[in-house]
């Protein structure tokens, strides 16, 4: 009798559980995959000639969908509104140059890394600005919610220099302050740097900041393992494929990086 309680009870728990996220079967239910992509990140993510998203980011989203059999959307999106978007359930997954930090964790969920980059400065050219210490004194400008913009802001307090930082809600902001004299360094990441000092007179080059290699992973939501599951053998399939080359040497030239971390199992 009290195993049939039991398993009466079982029945009932489960029957009466919620049933937990699946945006792989919600995606190909509705025949669309919603991608937030930064369209402020050249050349991972911006407009083409004609105004349509274009770049390393929007390909993905595309092999994306080609792999699941339905239609994309391209959900233009702030370096701040990465995870909100996710959360809020406005978009299924997110390209966008996103470091797997911890903190963010909490929040969303992370794949292996799709991308890896390092932080680069854009300065003015007549900043003087050469080498990292050659920063020290100088006006500071970075997105905001960006691993440039948290990285600096702890050497600016080492410094005692965080008045001299100012953060705007776009790269392109960012890169139009330090053209007209608003700012002496402007802080992204490197693969950026060829793009905007073409674009912008007066740019040029600057160095490279001292913290880690940026490590970048697509999100989903932190409580859909399915989901996570499927996108992690997404990018391991993008680089078996030759996908992932194919992107890099077209939209950012040369040997793709290597996705491994030295010392872990991807």
């Amino acid at each position: 009798m009290l195993k049939k309680c039991l398993a009466l009870g079982a029945l009932t728990l489960a029957i009466a559980a919620p049933a937990g996220a699946d945006t792989l079967d919600d995606v190909i239910d509705a025949g669309k995959l919603r991608c937030g992509v930064v369209l402020d990140f050249p050349p991972i993510g911006y407009r083409d000639e004609n105004n349509e998203p274009a770049g390393f980011d929007v390909e993905y989203c595309k092999d994306l969908a080609a792999a699941l059999e339905v239609d994309y959307e391209i959900l233009p999106v702030t370096w701040a509104e990465r995870l909100p978007v996710i959360v809020t359930g406005r978009a299924d997954v997110v390209f966008g140059g996103t470091s797997d930090t911890l903190a963010r964790a909490r929040t969303v969920g992370f794949t292996i890394p799709y991308a890896i980059y390092y932080s680069q400065g854009v300065v003015g050219s007549d900043t003087g600005i050469k080498s990292f210490e050659d920063i020290r004194g100088k006006r500071v400008a970075a997105a905001v919610g960006t691993m440039p913009e948290q990285e600096w802001l702890k050497i600016a307090a080492e410094w005692g220099e965080e008045d001299l930082y100012q953060g705007y809600q776009s790269e392109n902001e960012v890169f139009l302050a330090v053209a007209q004299g608003k700012a002496d360094i402007g802080l992204t990441t490197n693969t950026a740097v060829k793009p905007v000092i073409e674009q912008y007179e007066g740019l040029e080059a600057g160095p490279r900041m001292p913290w880690t290699t940026d490590y970048t992973s697509v999100v989903g939501k932190r409580e859909d393992v399915t989901w996570l599951n499927f996108l992690n053998l997404f990018v391991t399939h993008q680089v078996r494929s030759g996908r992932y080359q194919e992107h890099w040497g077209k939209y950012v030239g040369g040997e793709a990086p290597e996705l491994r971390i030295p010392g872990v199992m991807y």
